[in-house]
């Protein structure tokens, strides 16, 4: 296994060079970080250069960093990850781009590369709010057409904004304002001396 990820990163540092912000080798698998105006050129590059030959994108997902492993934020809040597979040469490469502006994260689209990536950029937008550039369809794909906000950003409230509900007199959905009163759960400790029969 190890030959083989040195001949991928050979392979990754021939084709890609300079353009590589960031390459990590860990648990057997290699991530390589790309700044978001080469992210269209080096997909491409992935997926064209024989040495290389990612054939398919397996995955797609958006991260928000913030607070990530309880750190402060250092760079770009919003990135997106892909998961390509060669299936000429047996291998995988995890493909990370941050967006770089936190206020309106945008990327370009990798639908024209893959279309595979439709369904997962309109995932990461809905959840996320990352724009992908050049998507034909960037529509909400899991929550409501009404639905407000990007429910995975780490600072969506956890109760929401809005519930729907049937109303039975009017005969159709309604939306209203949350009912839910918003409550902090602090849990009991048990500090009994003879708690569970033990001595």
């Amino acid at each position: 296994m190890t030959q083989k990820l040195d001949t991928l990163q050979a392979a990754l540092t021939a084709a890609l060079g300079e353009r590589i912000r960031r390459l990590v080798r860990d648990r057997g698998e290699i991530t390589v970080t790309v700044a978001a105006a080469d992210y269209l050129a080096i997909a491409q590059t992935l997926r064209d250069e024989p040495a290389l030959k990612f054939e398919q994108l397996i995955d797609l997902c958006g991260v928000d960093y913030a607070d990530y492993r309880n750190e402060a934020l250092e760079g770009p809040r919003y990135a997106a990850v892909s998961q390509l597979l060669s299936i000429t040469h047996n291998w995988r490469v995890r493909l990370k781009v941050h967006a770089p502006d936190d206020e309106l994260p945008a990327l370009a689209s990798l639908t024209e590369l893959w279309s595979s990536a439709n369904w997962f950029e309109r995932e990461a937008f809905d959840l996320y709010g990352i724009v992908f550039e050049g998507h034909a369809d960037l529509r909400r794909i899991l929550t409501d057409y009404g639905f407000i906000g990007h429910p995975m950003r780490k600072d969506f409230p956890t109760s929401g904004h809005v519930e729907m509900r049937y109303d039975e007199q009017t005969k159709r959905v309604i939306y209203q304002p949350v009912s839910i009163e918003p409550r902090e759960i602090v849990p009991r400790v048990v500090r009994e001396d003879h708690y569970g029969g033990l001595q």
